[in-house]
């Protein structure tokens, strides 16, 4: 119980941290976000009632709790930007990413175990010797360079996927899908080589142990030695690499939501940044910090349960 409730005091403290550093950091600096909106013609009469209207003309410590405030019962304030509740600006391009990091991590799941696997079982063979060749490609190659390669070849080539938009679920399940399966072919590809090489470190320490040895010795076979022993033993590396991929996208992939026009995260951090919205910083930010501990943290949980050892070692 102890494990649990140290993990979740520093899970609180660090997001208070997070919610300070973000705000001070962000109104500090230098420009005036009423004439990002207005623009320079505005006059000084229009700028002072948007400020005004922002609480902008107040003093930076009040306009801290007063944002900390409404943060705590879930009230981020309004974009300046969109004119909108920052909460339902984030809402929308979420689901975008998360559909997003959803697929992706099916694909590399998908992709990278049995392919691992095949690296650590058969890697003296020349033809699997090849397929590692092409890992080492997936992992140095960036994933805007693969996507336009996906562009050219299943958009342009063979007009079957489409190149920009998203399509939600709610309207058009199947479209959705297809809207999806370039931008997380993109992702996967990369992640999948990453997952696929430490599972096939992971596996060629564990083929040496003495417990599959035994597991032989008992007559199973090769399928039966690597699926139910050896990744069992392995799925902490498999967690780790999935856990920080996850993180990583769900925290918006800038370059890709970009290069497909998805109207995600990654997008919404791009425009909030261009026009000094500050309410839609400070949410995009504390959004990023939740996703990423909230992640560790049900790393750390399913670690303990997995390996009770870890949670005494706590």
């Amino acid at each position: 119980m102890n494990f649990f409730i140290k993990k979740i005091i520093d899970f609180l403290i660090t997001i208070f941290l997070v919610t300070l550093i973000t705000f001070f950091t962000f109104n500090i600096l230098p420009g005036n976000p009423a004439i990002a909106i207005l623009g320079p013609d505005a006059d000084e009469v229009q700028i002072e009632q948007l400020e005004k209207d922002f609480n902008l003309d107040k003093p930076l410590y009040k306009r801290y709790f007063t944002w900390l405030s409404g943060a705590l019962h879930g009230d981020f304030g309004t974009s300046y930007r969109f004119n909108k509740k920052v909460n339902d600006v984030i809402k929308n391009a979420a689901e975008v990413t998360a559909s997003l990091a959803f697929f992706t991590i099916l694909l590399t799941a998908f992709i990278a175990i049995p392919f691992g696997i095949i690296l650590a079982h058969y890697g003296k063979n020349p033809f699997v010797r090849i397929l590692g060749f092409l890992d080492q490609i997936w992992i140095s190659t960036p994933a805007f360079c693969t996507a336009i390669l996906l562009i050219l070849i299943f958009t342009v080539k063979l007009n079957v996927f489409p190149s920009l938009g998203f399509v939600r679920w709610t309207e058009n399940p199947a479209l959705c899908l297809k809207t999806l399966f370039l931008p997380a072919l993109s992702l996967a590809l990369g992640s999948s080589a990453i997952l696929a090489r430490y599972l096939k470190t992971d596996f060629s320490e564990q083929q040496i142990k003495d417990y599959v040895r035994t597991a032989y010795s008992k007559g199973l076979s090769s399928f039966e030695v690597n699926v139910h022993h050896i990744l069992r033993n392995s799925i902490i590396s498999v967690i780790t690499t999935l856990g920080l991929i996850l993180t990583d996208i769900l925290g918006g992939s800038i370059i890709i939501e970009n290069v497909f026009a998805l109207p995600g995260i990654g997008k919404l951090i791009a425009v909030s940044v261009s026009s000094r919205d500050f309410p839609l910083i400070q949410g995009l930010v504390l959004y990023l910090a939740l996703i990423t501990l909230t992640c560790n943290f049900l790393i750390d949980i399913i670690y303990s349960v997995i390996d009770p050892r870890i949670r005494k070692a706590a």
